[in-house]
């Protein structure tokens, strides 16, 4: 009976994910070449405007307020770049997180809560691929930006991280830029550089707090499915390599934009302080 159940979840991950694979191969690239043609007028029309370089942060957050309002929220707001604003998104959130924020007086801070949490696995890994992937993808509905830029609730953006991006993004002429970063991993500190893709293209890419990208782009969803897939399973991956073999014109920099701290209670980032928090949160209980 496992071995059946086992075997049934497999062939209905195949089954999902191959769907939504073909869709995506079919039309985003096609897609893509139809906005490119809308945004062309869109965007003399916001230069008119003074709306060159409007950036959206989107922030995905679910009951870290304390960090957000902090720690978060202050290094987005003292940015050299001062033209932009900040998208953060609750994932049904149950903590004081609304309250906190309706605290914050700056007029480019809008908050939203999804009226129902995002639908993720149980499995504390494949959650960890896509979590916050349906928080993103209100937060792009409701953006109001030319560009958008994507961080975590507990991240820290180096004071240029919009002005470094936008301006090699305008060197380069391209739809998206990533760039590097620093990070505690395992209790030391580490420099992450944008990586050559491991699957035979030419992909190089940063980590997704490094990413700004033209919002035009919005039609290419955070796929809360990649963890159903027997590769690119985060969901960063996944929508990296969608963006490539779309043709999206993409770049990169050898900057570092941001820093990524250790998860609360831990001394390290990514999946194994996932693992950790969620033994700890097993052991409270």
């Amino acid at each position: 009976m496992v071995r059946q159940k086992k075997i049934t979840g497999r062939l209905q991950n195949t089954l999902i994910w191959r769907a939504i694979d073909l869709w995506q191969r079919l039309y985003e690239p096609l897609l893509l070449r139809l906005v490119r043609r809308r945004a062309k007028t869109n965007y003399e029309v916001r230069l008119k405007h003074d709306r060159d370089d409007f950036v959206s942060v989107i922030v995905a957050t679910y009951n870290r307020s304390r960090i957000l309002v902090e720690r978060t929220l202050p290094s987005i707001l003292s940015q050299t770049h001062r033209h932009f604003e900040v998208v953060v998104v609750g994932d049904r959130c149950i903590d004081d997180t609304s309250t906190r924020i309706k605290e914050i007086t700056d007029p480019r801070v809008r908050f939203f809560d999804l009226k129902k949490r995002g639908v993720y696995p149980r499995n504390v890994e494949q959650r960890w691929f896509v979590q916050g992937s349906v928080p993103r993808n209100f937060g792009m509905r409701v953006a109001r930006g030319d560009w958008f830029v994507f961080i975590s609730d507990d991240d820290v953006l180096y004071q240029d991280h919009l002005e470094t991006l936008l301006r090699r993004a305008k060197q380069l002429g391209v739809e998206f830029v990533s760039a590097g970063y620093e990070a505690i991993r395992d209790g030391n500190l580490v420099q992450v550089m944008p990586a050559k893709n491991n699957r035979g293209s030419d992909l190089i890419c940063g980590g997704m707090q490094t990413w700004l990208y033209r919002s035009y782009l919005k039609f290419f969803l955070w796929n809360r499915h990649s963890w159903r897939k027997p590769f690119d399973r985060p969901v960063d991956y996944d929508l990296q390599q969608r963006f490539y073999r779309s043709g999206v014109k993409m770049g990169h920099t050898e900057d570092i934009v941001y820093f990524n701290p250790p998860v609360e209670g831990t001394n390290t980032i990514g999946y194994m302080a996932a693992v950790f928090a969620e033994k700890a949160e097993g052991s409270e209980g």
